[in-house]
């Protein structure tokens, strides 16, 4: 049954980005989710028609896909990876309050933000959710995907600098949102009494673990790779140190993802300068490149599929209308403050356009969706899950395929991102 999933799932992919790529010619990303969402509608067309056999056997093949395991235990640990493996480490260290502040402090508040005005939101339809609940849909909408955004920013040419700051709050607020939701879920489902030493014991496990091994493996990989010149065994060391070290992330209750940042980050600066000779990096960067376009485009496809086995009463589309601005507003407060006075009070210097793009680029992706299917089963589940795939939905649509005119709408042709630094 597996295989069947895995052979469909490449099959779609492969079909659906050389449709787009001869014709739709759309980003990839984008272009293969559109075809697997008219994929759905029309398996779900021909359920209303009759052909009710079609679309239940649709449904059990998708349902039998368990998105957030292949996407939190699967593909984030190589796609992290192979995101922070081309982030420049100096200029990351540059703009390290930045991403600091918009990684945590912009999660937090969002959350809170995002919650309570969704809660607020829901009642005035009617919509029967604990704020707790909404909450939980603040923290997992919360945090930029580095995989959408990541993907987008190639191609939307943005400054460097502003690119470095965008890409790297998203290939860290991931984890900081996962560790909110925890301790959110936890209080959802009863568990033990959270306490802020709870709370801040759980965040250093996570959170500052997950850098610490991220740094431990990330040298002992180097120490191999700097022992040795061949590239086949080289990629085949830093492709155990993703696999072999997200495992163990998760066996040690560190934070994975913050991990294959980490060590993504060592490979790709100290590693690359220094343990790898041109032919091994010319080899690493190529196959680091086509695991993410093509992990991407599968992830894409799974998420215009999941449309299948989600169920949309017309109260919940509504309110999810109105949720999506509520999210951009609270993007937009949770960028704009920090930006204004990290700009005034402590002499950073940004773009003049840079909370517009900020706002505007940071794209919500799989891993809210996984987040949400990973929630007990329930009413309250499909309320948040339903609100989460819409505003899922239009990120990556609207946001997604407008962020680049934006760029070029508001950063200088010369380009450089003269202001920005």
């Amino acid at each position: 049954m597996m295989l069947d999933i895995v052979a469909l799932l490449v099959t779609l992919t492969a079909l659906f980005s050389y449709i787009n790529h001869r014709f739709i010619k759309l980003p990839t990303t984008i272009g293969v989710m559109v075809l697997a969402m008219v994929l759905s509608l029309i398996l779900m067309s021909l359920g209303e028609l009759g052909y009710a056999p079609v679309e239940q056997r649709a449904e059990a093949i998708i349902g039998g896909i368990d998105f957030n395991q292949v996407l939190m235990q699967g593909m984030l640990s190589l796609l992290l990876f192979a995101g922070a493996l081309h982030v420049n480490l100096e200029e990351l260290a540059q703009k390290k309050w930045p991403i600091g502040i918009l990684a945590t402090v912009g999660v937090v508040a969002s959350t809170f933000l995002v919650g309570i005005a969704s809660w607020l939101v829901l009642d005035v339809f009617g919509v029967s959710i604990s704020l707790l609940y909404c909450l939980l849909f603040g923290a997992l909408i919360s945090p930029t995907d580095p995989i959408a955004v990541l993907g987008i920013l190639k191609s939307a040419k943005a400054p460097k600098s502003l690119e470095i700051k965008i890409a790297g709050e998203s290939l860290f607020n991931d984890g900081i949102a996962v560790v909110v939701f925890a301790i959110l879920l936890g209080l959802a489902m009863g568990g033990e009494e959270v306490t802020l030493g709870g709370v801040a014991l759980l965040f250093a496990e996570e959170a500052l673990g997950g850098i610490v091994f991220g740094l431990a493996i990330g040298y002992v990989a180097y120490l191999l790779l700097k022992s040795i010149d061949s590239y086949d065994v080289e990629i085949l060391i830093t492709l155990a140190l993703v696999l072999g070290g997200y495992a163990l992330a998760i066996h040690l209750h560190v934070s994975g993802p913050i991990a294959m940042v980490v060590a993504g980050l060592m490979i790709g600066n100290h590693g690359r300068s220094l343990a790898m000779s041109d032919t091994t990096r010319e080899h690493l960067d190529t196959f680091w490149e086509l695991i993410d376009e093509i992990l991407n485009a599968m992830l894409f496809v799974l998420i215009g599929l999941e449309m299948i086995i989600l169920t949309f009463e017309r109260d919940h589309l509504l309110a999810s209308l109105l949720v999506i601005p509520i999210v951009l507003l609270a993007r937009l407060a949770c960028v704009g403050v920090p930006v204004n006075v990290m700009r005034r009070w402590f002499g950073f210097t940004f773009s003049p356009h840079a909370v517009k793009i900020m706002t505007w680029g940071g794209l919500r992706g799989g891993i809210s969706v996984a987040l949400a299917l990973s929630l007990p089963l329930g009413p309250e589940r499909q309320i948040v899950l339903a609100l989460t795939y819409i505003v899922v939905l239009f990120s990556i649509l609207a946001q997604g395929l407008t962020v680049g005119r934006l760029i070029k709408a508001t950063v200088a042709p010369a380009g450089s991102g003269a202001g920005d630094s």
